[in-house]
């Protein structure tokens, strides 16, 4: 078994990173490199950099982080919001970065993701799902900081980016993103079960119990979990616990970490 990966998500807004509830009320949350610091030395296996300002100067100020951040610790970091292009890619990977997320423009334009495999390889690829309920066992892929609803069914979108060039999926549940209510299991099992490629659970963790549950196996399948990885944002910006103390739990219900 593959073992998983625990991953701090900062969302930054203008040189700061910042959490609300279900894509509003943020709260400031501390320094960028700072924090990235700090999750390197507790043992985070990567750093996810969210941009989610809506200015340019906001982007730059980000990609000024992740350049300090990346001469400073030795996990891979991922770049999102706001990339719209490979050229966005370009800038993004020119400063220190290993991966991007792409969430809005890959709605919008499909195609890039195949653009951005083909220049960087699969591997750095990520498609970002902000998926929504729409019903029962239906939910739908939003755009634009989880603002906007496309119509596209959130699991059939998951299957068309992966042939077009995904290589990792980070599914996102704005109903749970910031309650601490946990992730949507639902939905985490059924992109996991309709895709090839490694999935993170995003969106309402607020328990080591939730996060261990994510990455346990799905049944029948020892090989598989869940999600192969899950991003923790507020339990771990305002010190509720650490990277370590998730593993360790996340061990001893039989999951396998990395150390």
């Amino acid at each position: 078994m593959l073992a998983k990966r625990i991953i701090p998500c900062l969302d930054v807004d203008d040189g700061r990173v910042v959490k609300g509830v279900k894509f509003s009320g943020m709260r400031d949350a501390g320094d960028p490199v700072e924090l990235a610091r700090k999750y390197n030395d507790d043992g985070a296996d990567e750093i996810v950099f969210l941009d989610i300002g809506a200015s340019y100067k906001s982007r730059d100020t980000l990609l000024e982080a992740v350049r300090e951040t990346a001469g400073a610790v030795f996990i891979p970091l991922c770049v999102g919001g706001g990339i719209r292009s490979v050229e966005d890619m370009r800038a993004a990977m020119n400063a220190g970065a290993d991966k991007v997320s792409v969430c809005t423009a890959a709605l919008r334009n499909p195609a890039l993701l195949t653009d951005m495999a083909r220049v960087y390889g699969s591997q750095c690829v990520v498609l970002s799902i902000d998926a929504k309920r729409a019903g029962q066992s239906a939910w739908r892929a939003f755009s634009h900081g989880g603002r906007t609803d496309t119509g596209r069914d959130a699991v059939e979108w998951a299957k068309e980016a992966v042939l077009r060039g995904a290589g990792e999926i980070l599914l996102n549940s704005i109903d749970a993103d910031g309650t601490g209510l946990g992730y949507d299991g639902e939905l985490l099992r059924r992109v996991a079960e309709a895709v090839p490629v490694p999935v993170i659970a995003s969106g309402g963790a607020g328990t080591l119990e939730q996060i261990a549950r994510a990455l346990l196996p799905l049944d029948g399948d020892a090989g598989r979990g869940s999600a192969d990885a899950a991003l923790v944002a507020s339990l771990l910006h305002f010190g509720n616990t650490t990277v370590a103390q998730i593993k360790q739990y996340a061990q001893s219900k039989g999951v396998c970490v990395r150390w």
